[in-house]
């Protein structure tokens, strides 16, 4: 049993270690240079998500800061907690760096014998294959059949950084609404902290002024290199073409905001890994009715939760446009019941109560 992925990143690699782990082969087809994720870039994995991948894909702990709390503050009510979630048991989410975990994936595939890597030369060589996963959202395939999409430009800009600062017990993320966008600080370390700033429009502003005012626990002692890419949400029409499977980035993004861009991929995999594992153990061949089912179950879901972060994004939007913290005091009033308040933090483990 055989599968076909195309493009190279933290998508596919998952993928492709996740089906290797099951003693299933994979054809890799990428370009032949690759380009290593940017050191400043992290993601978050939520608690349920971690364990899978630990369980199923490869335990990642070494590389991960596991955060116990998140605050979220905004800056219509000052120095005011709007949410405060906490589990005093365990993590909720754990930060990895994109750059390290695109390592140890990488290095524990080029060691496997179910892992092939493959110079792709004509997209002809992929009839002989019966399922195709492609996350390329450059390549020819995508252009040809999966360019038909829901868009949404946010006219924004996201900025990342890294800040090292003095050494402390750094396991709590906070996330403030400020006038200018979303700006999050995110633990990696007891010493070091990811910074992204979601910032509205494109005004020169000096963005690390600006993380020095919205700081208020780390005492800084450098700020590392700013990297910035324009925001966008993205929702393909169709998941599939035929026997080819749109994954990963390609399929769906969403503000990071929720930093929930890569806990979405998870949860995908976690759904298309048990439809090839239910093929596999009957004996039958993997086709397009994988693809089939797997946008039957996850697609509504998926439109659920990316129009979900995207009215978070659009109710504090309206906050800013408007002057006024209306928004702000109603997220403080739920987030004080604490019925509520685990909802929410179950949610942001899950996605959706529904997955």
């Amino acid at each position: 049993m055989r599968v076909c992925i195309l493009g190279i990143g933290l998508s596919s690699l998952t993928l492709a270690k996740a089906l290797v782990n099951q003693n299933i082969y994979v054809d890799f087809y990428a370009q032949k240079k690759i380009n290593l994720p940017d050191n400043s870039r992290t993601i978050g994995i939520s608690k349920s998500n971690i364990d899978f991948f630990n369980s199923s894909i490869i335990n990642i702990d070494k590389i991960s800061h596991k955060v116990k709390k998140i605050e979220i503050f905004s800056d219509n009510l000052k120095k005011e907690k709007l949410i405060n979630f906490q589990n005093n048991s365990t993590e909720l989410f754990s930060i990895i760096k994109n750059k390290k975990l695109f390592e140890i994936l990488k290095n524990s595939l080029a060691k496997n014998k179910y892992f092939k890597k493959v110079n792709l030369l004509n997209f002809n060589y992929l009839k002989k294959y019966n399922l195709v996963i492609n996350t390329d959202s450059t390549n020819l395939i995508t252009k040809k059949y999966f360019s038909r999409k829901i868009l949404k430009e946010y006219n924004s800009v996201a900025y990342t950084t890294t800040i090292r600062h003095q050494k402390i017990h750094n396991d709590v993320a906070v996330q403030i609404f400020t006038k200018m966008g979303p700006l999050a600080f995110l633990p990696i370390s007891e010493n070091e902290t990811s910074v992204v700033y979601s910032f509205y429009e494109k005004k020169k502003e000096n963005i690390n002024n600006l993380i020095k005012n919205y700081n208020y626990k780390y005492k800084i002692q450098k700020i590392e290199k700013i990297k910035s890419f324009n925001l966008k949400s993205l929702s393909l029409r169709s998941y599939y073409y035929d026997h080819i499977l749109a994954f990963g980035d390609l399929l769906h993004r969403i503000h990071p905001l929720a930093g929930q861009g890569f806990n979405m991929t998870i949860r995908d995999l976690k759904i298309l890994l048990a439809l090839i594992l239910k093929k596999h153990s009957l004996g039958l061949p993997l086709d397009s009715s994988i693809n089939y089912e797997f946008e039957k179950k996850l697609r509504h879901k998926n439109l659920i939760f990316s129009n979900g972060v995207d009215l978070i994004h659009e109710f504090f939007n309206f906050e800013r446009k408007t002057n006024n913290s209306i928004v702000s005091k109603s997220v403080q009033l739920l987030g004080k019941n604490p019925n509520i308040n685990k909802l929410f933090t179950k949610i942001a483990d899950r996605g959706n109560l529904i997955y």
